[in-house]
């Protein structure tokens, strides 16, 4: 029952952050001059960068930002300027082919090369899905026994793979929806998921920055 509850917990936190839906309609938007076998190489190595990010944060993401001293609202004010600054550029450019020139290389071998920067990270696993994953795998720290622990740990690795599963349909079939859309309609749709992706890039930075403003204030001079 533990594990159930754990791999519901895990997919309800990381799924609305990673949105693969969403992100679906910005790879559309990058990848526009993409043959259509290109992108389905482009869908699988994101999905398998994905899991590899989010397995990554979930048991060593603590470990790392512990090393090298960076605290989570600085990850997340590192990551939202990033996340805002590709969500902007998107939304100036939207989805046609000239613009799809200017925000991804021509060759198919330059964008197979963008595969982990910047179309899996940060657009699809970004500091939002990574701060969330780390949050889970400290509260692994709270398990009473080692059982509980070994089960906490699998049910968000499956919760894991699930997203990433997801992320692979949903990029594979991402060409689905511009001929269901038209390319009007595609462009709109980009357009605005753009527009979301820049207002989360703020609302990532924000928390982070919240945190530290209250720091700040709250230290005696």
């Amino acid at each position: 029952m533990l594990g159930f509850n754990t791999f519901l917990l895990a997919l309800a936190a990381i799924f609305p952050v990673v949105n693969p839906p969403g992100a679906a309609l910005i790879f559309l938007g990058l990848t526009q001059d993409a043959t259509p076998e290109t992108r389905k190489i482009l869908a699988r190595r994101i999905a398998r960068n994905s899991f590899v990010v989010l397995i990554c944060a979930l048991l060593l993401g603590a470990l790392i930002l512990q090393f090298y001293g960076i605290s989570i609202p600085i990850l997340r004010v590192a990551g939202g300027i990033i996340v805002a600054l590709a969500g902007w550029k998107l939304l100036n450019e939207g989805s046609s082919k000239g613009a799809a020139k200017k925000a991804i290389a021509d060759s198919d071998a330059e964008i197979l090369n963008q595969a982990f920067y910047p179309l899996t990270l940060p657009l699809t696993t970004g500091p939002g899905s990574i701060s969330v994953v780390i949050s889970l795998g400290l509260s692994n720290g709270f398990q009473v026994t080692l059982t509980d622990s070994l089960v906490f740990v699998l049910a968000c690795l499956l919760a894991i793979i699930v997203i990433s599963l997801i992320i692979y349909v949903c990029f594979l079939y991402a060409d689905r929806v511009q001929s269901l859309l038209g390319h009007g309609g595609t462009d709109i749709a980009v357009r605005l998921f753009a527009f979301i992706l820049f207002c989360l890039g703020i609302q990532i930075f924000w928390s982070g920055a919240s945190v530290l403003l209250r720091a700040v204030i709250g230290t005696p001079v």
